[in-house]
């Protein structure tokens, strides 16, 4: 690819998977750019000339991040970072995908995108220094905040509980954490809409949020998902307290989509019907021979 398309850092993960099933996009696995490698990130972008980068590869394992802190870091900082100066360099639009994390979760009301940003673990510092080296770098670029991706493939909340209720009478799920569950696909065209935007209108640039709707807690989507899936499972509601992770959780997940609803024309995906689209992408998977 030269001149034109969409790179995307990732492969496996389940926005990169989501958007490889566009046209014009090419999807970038561990072997060609190990995100590890902030270098190499960059010279793949400066070797391809794509119209457009979406970066949907990250650190993502919470809890081994308060461990890992360093790598985290490398893969969710210093990678986009390279990314960023490399397509400001190149004035191609960049967009990163970032998480509700960067906040506390303090309060009940939806995080604005200018919010103060305040981290709980080691994972949202990551993914907060990945946001300031891409702002810093200028350029044509987005940074655009999610909550609670799922999708029929990869490992994520919708899978771990079709598993557990399946093999379980009762599940118990922590009901004092809220946001918006965000279904992959919806994710990847707002991705793929945001950077046909900036091509466009490079005064776009900015910090975006994008998450499902309407709000719900973990115990709340997994009743949803159990229903949905005519699973006869038990959800017992329980307190953050009561499972106890190596990193903190922001109770509130809340995240204010409007600026990228009056900026993009993307309204909020209702993530009950999402959770219909990956339950039917799952079925497609078991019938197949």
């Amino acid at each position: 690819m030269s001149g034109g398309g969409t790179l995307v850092f990732g492969s496996t993960g389940q926005l990169a998977r989501a958007l490889a099933v566009h046209p014009g996009v090419r999807t970038i696995a561990r072997a060609e750019a190990d995100l590890a490698d902030a270098a190499a990130c960059a010279a793949l972008i400066a070797a391809t000339r794509p119209g457009a980068v979406i970066n949907a590869a990250a650190y993502t394992a919470v809890d081994r991040a308060e461990a890992e802190e360093p790598l985290a870091r490398r893969i969710n900082a210093e990678a986009p970072g390279a990314m960023a100066r490399a397509c400001a360099g190149l004035g191609i639009p960049f967009v990163q995908v970032s998480t509700d994390y960067v906040f506390d979760g303090s309060g009940a009301a939806p995080w604005a995108a200018d919010a103060p940003p305040a981290p709980l673990n080691a994972y949202g510092r990551s993914k907060l220094a990945g946001e300031v080296a891409v702002r810093a770098a200028g350029g044509v670029q987005a940074i655009l905040r999610t909550a609670w991706v799922f999708s029929g493939s990869g490992a994520n909340f919708l899978r771990s509980m079709l598993r557990l209720g399946a093999e379980r009478g009762e599940v118990r799920v922590v009901a004092d954490q809220i946001g918006g569950p965000t279904p992959a696909d919806a994710l990847a065209e707002a991705c793929l809409t945001i950077a046909a935007a900036l091509a466009a209108e490079p005064g776009k640039s900015g910090t975006y949020h994008f998450a499902g709707a309407p709000e719900a807690s973990w115990a709340g989507f997994a009743r949803e998902i159990f229903a949905q899936a005519g699973l006869a499972c038990a959800v017992r509601e329980i307190a953050s307290a009561d499972y106890p992770t190596s990193a903190h959780r922001p109770r509130n997940s809340r995240l204010d989509c409007r600026a990228t609803g009056a900026a993009f024309g993307l309204a909020q995906p209702d993530w009950r019907a999402g959770v219909a689209r990956a339950l039917r992408e799952l079925h497609s998977y078991e019938v197949k021979p």
